[in-house]
């Protein structure tokens, strides 16, 4: 199976979710993708599923399903930020 992104490092820090996808590192609001489990707490947000192929993540326990594109999408339109891990901001 190819893998559609290379996705790691995943944790949480209140309302954003921090992950690296295909080398770069992203933090991400998710009280602009999903107010829901924003609003959950840690127990919740690290009950997630990555999919085999990269194309999301899911969150069997309140049934919701993130895309990782239209997360990293939000950084191009500047609701989210991107941190270089070779050259931090």
């Amino acid at each position: 199976m190819n893998k559609h992104h290379d996705v790691s490092n995943i944790r949480f820090e209140e309302n954003f979710i921090i992950m690296t996808v295909d080398g770069a590192e992203y933090r991400i609001d998710l009280r602009e993708h999903s107010p829901q489990l924003a609003a959950r707490d840690e127990r919740t947000k690290i009950n997630f599923r990555l999919s085999p192929a990269g194309y999301g993540l899911h969150w069997p326990e309140i049934d919701e399903d993130l895309s990782i594109d239209a997360m990293i999408k939000s950084v191009a339109t500047g609701r989210s930020s991107m941190q270089n891990s070779a050259n931090p901001q």
